[in-house]
């Protein structure tokens, strides 16, 4: 079983801030009514990346981001291509749905609400 790195590089230190913002937004617009809660990062890695910024997430999106920060932070590939590009599918089908739905609202909620600067900054 490999580890998980503790420090992420910049490239996955960004895509670990793009994943815990877009799960953000999508737990918060649309798992309203659901019990939630501080969700918690252990390894030097996560807090480098989120610095004292807190995640308040419903259960099914923790898990949701854990399953997601895992997958990144074990990819084999340097440079990391985009997931739906990768020749290698590690996410669980069911885990694979999610973040697709995941990150198909976020962007469009993003640019919906006049967002475009974190899109800019999420790209490039």
């Amino acid at each position: 079983m490999r580890k998980l790195s503790q420090k992420p590089n910049d490239r996955k230190s960004k895509e670990l801030k793009v994943l815990c913002n877009f799960i953000s937004i999508f737990c918060r617009e649309n798992h309203q009514t659901e019990v939630k809660t501080t969700f918690s990062y252990k390894t030097d890695g996560w807090s480098q990346v989120m610095g004292d910024k807190e995640l308040v997430l419903c259960q099914d999106c923790s898990r949701l981001l854990k399953h997601g920060t895992a997958k990144l932070l074990l990819c084999p590939y340097d440079p990391k291509p985009m997931c739906k590009k990768c020749q290698t599918h590690c996410y669980a089908p069911v885990y694979r749905r999610k973040m697709q739905k995941v990150m198909r609202f976020s962007g469009s909620y993003i640019i919906k609400h006049g967002r475009l600067d974190l899109i800019v900054h999420y790209l490039f």
